[in-house]
């Protein structure tokens, strides 16, 4: 099959993710496109079996690069199997409040977009203090001591758990199957 990963990334986790799902799925002989949303301007969608999207959730919200394709690729996106990765450092936690948050901003982005996808998958993020500057690893270490949780100053902590991330996939790829190619009839 050939599968397209279109994502967005603030501080590269995201990207560091999407990387290992496109090596997972190319191990599996599987075609993989991965794309970053800032170049996927007029990406022709039907070429692809199924689509992995993938964003990070900061300040409320994912990347408008990723808004913008989305809203854009709505129509084709709803016309085949699709996997969407919600990265967040809220979903490396229980708290119900954060889990509340992060089902709202999923839902804003639907009704933002127009597109439901077919499977969403909430995959936690990192730390990732080598990709700050001052202030943002100032405000992180902040979040971090109000959540109870232990950093190291300059040391980035990823929280994905990379086990149940491959779980994940191979749960929706086993649906996904590949789309019916039209073939053009020769008068002969």
């Amino acid at each position: 099959m050939n599968l397209l990963i279109a994502y967005a990334t603030t501080d590269g986790q995201t990207r560091k993710i999407v990387r290992f799902v496109a090596d997972r799925l190319a191990a599996r002989g599987h075609g993989v496109e991965l794309m970053n949303t800032e170049d996927a301007e007029g990406l022709d969608l039907s070429r692809f079996d199924g689509a992995i999207l993938a964003g990070s959730v900061h300040a409320g919200g994912y990347q408008k690069s990723l808004r913008q394709f989305v809203r854009e690729a709505k129509a084709s996106l709803a016309m085949m199997p699709t996997l969407f990765l919600s990265v967040s450092l809220s979903a490396a936690g229980s708290d119900p409040e954060d889990w509340a948050g992060l089902k709202k901003i999923l839902a804003e982005f639907q009704t933002e977009t127009g597109w439901t996808p077919k499977r969403t998958e909430h995959v936690a993020g990192a730390f990732r203090f080598s990709e700050y500057d001052f202030f943002r690893a100032w405000a992180m270490r902040r979040i971090a001591d109000m959540k109870g949780q232990k950093v190291e100053p300059g040391k980035d902590k990823e929280y994905t758990d990379w086990d149940q991330l491959a779980l994940a996939v191979d749960g929706w790829l086993a649906k996904v199957k590949p789309r019916v190619k039209a073939v053009a009839a020769s008068a002969g």
